[in-house]
């Protein structure tokens, strides 16, 4: 009976002792507990499972499959005369050998009947533009238009058959961190797949165009130009269009052309075709810690509003310097390039709905966007206004601002020679249209002078310095 009391007692004393060291070591506040208080937490075993890493979650064979037979090899062929000055300067030689030149990039088709999406730059100044398909069958194309701001162009074939195509996803959509395919033919080398994630949204590059791309890590190269970049659904959510680096080829980060933005640049070709544009009427810049803290205001995100354009839908709403827009429709604006990416999807008279905010309060406020036409802005004591189509055709151009009239004292004096020239640059940056030089203008300081290039009312290229 002792003995076995004894037995006893050291079975109770183990199972207290194992007992209490579960408690220390693995119970909620133990050791090796995964949700131990103060320190790092160790993931439960079915977190991996949830980050979608898996080969039974993660698939991008019917992405890549539906693509790369909607993805086409684009060939432009230029042609240009080469003359020889010698033969030209002895022997009043006036002949000259054409040369034929050759560029290739990747197109995107669209429709069953044979549209094709791909960028401005892949076609410029082609005389004859090829598409091979993925099945090795070759075409003829036409151009159907062009938009050269935001390096998007609209070609059309006439095949013998129903084509597959890509169809359209929301690019707003898109999350950072998604998996993405790049589909193009890079280096001529047909139906290229590769993969990566959306590495940032509405990225703002500087360019004289577009300043809301996608960036993505997927591997693009020269001729991945005008290429689909699709989600894991096969949709089309950009278009390829540039890529970051010193050498000119793939070195980390690609970009595209959002297919939103896309999308209605090649609606407005087909049913216009040009493009619409709409205009919101503001200018300024977005905010940032030291930006806020100069202005006065608590804000550190949204776009400042530093002047409301006259009879603009922006001042008939009731905008006004000061205001700080953080919303379009559902859309959160952080940056000026969401603001301007989301307004790139609009067109003239469409109405939005924006939410600002006023003296510390939130206010939403519809507004009517304006034809870009009538945008204007003021620089430096002189008015300026986009070029018309007449314009354009009588100078032989394809961007500029035109200087509508003179309201400086200082500048007066030359109002004859200055009224109706047309600006080309700002201290060597492309004067694109109105909405680019605002953003120049915003960079400058009052004092400071700037350099124009511009052609007078004769054709002619003259520089001034004010």
């Amino acid at each position: 009976m002792k003995k076995f009391s004894t037995l006893l007692l050291v079975s109770l004393l183990s199972g207290t002792v194992t007992l209490g060291a579960y408690k220390v070591l693995f119970d909620t506040n133990g050791y090796f507990s995964q949700q131990k208080n103060g320190t790092v937490t160790t993931a439960p075993d079915s977190y991996s499972k949830k980050i979608g890493l898996s080969a039974d979650v993660l698939d991008f064979t019917e992405a890549a499959d539906k693509t790369i037979h909607t993805v086409v090899h684009v060939k432009n062929v230029s042609r240009r005369t080469v003359s020889n000055p010698i033969l030209e300067y002895f022997y009043g030689y006036k002949g000259g050998q054409s040369q034929e030149q050759v560029g290739t990039g990747s197109g995107v088709i669209i429709s069953e009947d044979g549209y094709i999406v791909t960028n401005n730059h892949v076609i410029q100044g082609a005389s004859e533009i090829q598409i091979t398909l993925n099945n090795k069958k070759s075409y003829q194309a036409k151009l159907i238009g062009t938009d050269s701001k935001m390096d998007i162009a609209l070609l059309k074939i006439d095949a013998n058959e129903k084509l597959p195509y890509t169809v359209f996803a929301n690019s707003d959509s898109v999350k950072v961190g998604e998996w993405v395919l790049a589909v193009g033919n890079p280096y001529n080398l047909t139906s290229t797949v590769t993969a990566g994630i959306v590495s940032a949204k509405a990225r703002d590059l500087n360019t004289s165009g577009i300043q809301s791309f996608i960036q993505t890590d997927a591997a693009v190269n020269p001729g991945n130009s005008g290429g689909a970049l699709v989600n894991t659904r096969g949709e089309l959510i950009g278009i390829n269009t540039m890529i970051s680096s010193m050498t000119g080829s793939y070195v980390g980060y690609s970009f595209a052309v959002p297919s939103n933005i896309a999308r209605k640049i090649i609606e407005d070709l087909m049913e216009f075709g040009n493009v619409q544009r709409g205009i919101l009427g503001v200018e300024g810049g977005e905010l940032n810690g030291i930006a806020s803290k100069e202005l006065g205001i608590s804000q550190t995100q949204g776009f400042y509003i530093n002047k409301v354009t006259k009879n603009s839908g922006a001042e008939k709403s009731g905008l006004t310097k000061g205001d700080v827009i953080i919303k379009l429709d559902d859309q959160s604006i952080a940056t000026f390039a969401d603001l301007s990416g989301y307004i790139n999807t609009k067109r003239p008279n469409d109405k939005i709905q924006v939410t600002y905010i006023r003296n510390g309060s939130t206010k939403v406020v519809p507004v009517i966007l304006s034809k870009n036409e009538f945008f204007s802005t003021e620089f430096k004591g002189i008015e300026l206004e986009n070029l018309d189509a007449a314009d354009k055709k009588k100078f032989k151009i394809d961007y500029g601002v035109k200087i509508k009239s003179i309201t400086s004292e200082n500048l007066k004096q030359y109002d004859a020679e200055l009224r109706g020239n047309i600006i080309l640059s700002i201290d060597n940056v492309k004067a694109t249209d109105i909405e680019t030089v605002a953003k120049i203008i915003n960079k400058k300081e009052e004092n400071q002078t700037v350099r124009l290039e511009m052609i007078n009312k004769n054709g002619e290229v003259i520089r001034v310095i004010i």
